[in-house]
């Protein structure tokens, strides 16, 4: 349906109008007249027309004033002026109001027939592109909560922040750090604490979709999946340049946010927040949060209020030190070495008469090293495997004897850890192409591969691709196009037997791939090679 308003002081022109559209274009269209300026303005307030029709002279308020107050609250409208005068300044002042025709009087039923036509299909076209950009808008609500989850879960629990980074950009965060917070919910308070009935996390799905848009709404961030009864939330953000006023505002932000949410959901909810990390170090901010939630009994709690780290009491190189063991944890030898060398240095700079702490420091470094491979399973461990260690480290007399120790005891662990990444990555991608040896027939795709192995479509393909030189689907197209080939060659097998049993159910697609990787279609690769 079209909504057509025509505006002229003359009555027989306005019946003329109407007429006309009417009998042609019939129910398609709803007509509107209007007599004067401000009766097309009022109109037009409540009637919302597609296409309007506008006579320059009228009593009062002319043609060129009401288009002028009619585009302050409808944008979309069509205009196309009608006049017995064909005067410059009038079709200046309608071009600049964005008028689509200036169309002078008197005007044939034809003329009205092909500019109507003309509108409907305009109105049509606007229509088409909001509904496009409505289902665009639609398909992005449904992919966006699936990105920030898989961003939440490889920041957080999987700490592979090469896929972290990919989603990262995806979702457009241009902050190199942030803070979590872990928003708890229940079904009711038992001495401060959140009940939650075994049906609380059922519940909780209903009311996710409508949850992440309150969340959203409070804190620029990104809402990760329901974890039992708890629902991490990562927030993107400048460093503080006010740490205890920021954190003041941040929880009265959050104070506001729980009332909200108890508002709008039937359940209630606490917040825990943890402190601002580097996204590296995002999970210490996951664990601070949870540590918040279960240290105190208050609805909102940050981790600064609830009790302070330890300091050290002169200046230490602690950024440093993370850095030197974030290499450590990805394999990095080169970067590890460097901050090895950096530590043994700045040691001797500040403490070069002070050789047992020296060695003391190094111990813990190696320790700490060694529980880090322990962790990851690229090292086994014994009560008695490090026996010798202190006895190696007080015999040691040069500052130069200990830094050889430290560095070969760091790069054991480091070769360790990168192997055992190294052998996991390997054994993936060989149960990886197992999988898919044995089901290239069915119609498989890069996620039910990578769910397969248990990692992560982005992680997945970019270790397949480093171990293999092809992509998942180069790949795939390999493995079906050598087993096409097989069945060509068979006299009981029809080219369209041969494209089904290697995984083409279409005919046409199966020729249009088998001849872009073998420069002939499998009819005539059949009567080539076939028996």
């Amino acid at each position: 349906m079209y909504r057509i308003l025509i505006a002229d002081d003359e009555g027989l022109m306005l019946e003329a109008f109407k007429g006309v559209i009417l009998a042609e274009f019939g129910d398609k269209c709803s007509v509107e007249t209007a007599k004067t300026g401000r009766a097309v303005i009022e109109k037009a307030e409540t009637f919302h027309p597609d296409i309007v029709f506008m006579d320059i002279h009228m009593p009062g308020i002319n043609g060129i004033q009401a288009m002028r107050e009619i585009r302050k609250f409808n944008n979309s409208a069509l205009f196309y002026v009608v006049s017995a005068y064909d005067k410059f300044d009038y079709a200046k002042e309608a071009i600049n109001l964005g008028v689509e025709q200036y169309l002078t009087k008197p005007i044939s039923k034809s003329k009205i027939i092909s500019v109507v036509e003309e509108a409907t299909a305009k109105v049509d076209k606007v229509r088409d592109q909001r509904s496009n950009l409505l289902k665009i808008q639609e398909k992005l609500e449904t992919v966006i909560p699936v990105v920030e989850s898989g961003y939440v879960n490889s920041l957080l629990f999987q700490k592979e922040m090469a896929a972290a980074g990919y989603y990262q950009q995806l979702l457009d965060i241009e902050y190199g750090q942030g803070y979590v917070m872990v928003v708890q919910f229940g079904q009711s308070y038992e001495n401060g604490r959140l009940v939650s009935p075994v049906g609380m996390n059922v519940k909780a799905q209903s009311f996710y979709p409508e949850f992440r848009d309150v969340v959203k709404s409070a804190f620029p961030c990104v809402v990760g999946n329901i974890m039992s009864n708890r629902i991490p939330v990562v927030v993107p953000c400048e460093i503080f340049q006010n740490p205890y006023e920021d954190r003041i505002d941040l929880v009265e932000k959050a104070r506001e946010l729980v009332t909200r949410l108890e508002g709008r959901l039937d359940a209630k909810f606490r917040v825990g927040i943890g402190r601002v990390w580097e996204m590296e170090e995002l999970e210490r901010s996951y664990r601070e949060a949870l540590r918040a939630l279960n240290g105190s009994l208050s609805r909102v709690i940050h981790i600064e209020d609830l009790s302070q780290n330890g300091v050290y009491d002169e200046a230490f190189p602690g950024n440093d030190e993370k850095r030197m063991f974030r290499c450590l944890e990805e394999g990095n030898e080169e970067g590890m070495l460097q901050e090895v060398n950096f530590f043994c240095d700045w040691m001797v700079e500040h403490y070069s008469q002070d050789m047992n702490n020296i060695r003391l420091k190094i111990l813990e470094f190696i320790i700490w090293g060694e529980k880090i491979a322990f962790e990851s399973g690229a090292i086994n461990y014994g009560f008695s495997y490090r026996r010798d260690y202190l006895d190696t480290a007080m015999s040691l007399s040069t500052y130069e004897d200990l830094r050889k120790w430290f560095q070969e005891k760091m790069v054991n662990v480091c070769r360790a850890i990168r192997d055992q990444k190294e052998d996991q990555s390997n054994s993936a991608v060989k149960k990886a192409m197992l999988y898919i040896q044995e089901n290239y027939s069915r119609d498989i795709s890069l996620d039910d591969v990578s769910s397969q192995v248990n990692i992560s479509p982005y992680y997945f393909s970019k270790i397949f691709k480093e171990e293999t030189g092809e992509n998942f689907i180069e790949y795939l197209t390999r493995v079906r196009i050598d087993k096409a080939k097989e069945l060509l060659v068979d006299a009981n097998v029809s080219v369209k037997e041969a494209g089904i049993q290697s995984g083409y159910s279409d005919p046409n697609y199966f020729s249009r791939i088998f001849k872009k990787q073998m420069d002939m279609t499998p009819s005539e690769y059949k009567a080539r090679y076939g028996k």
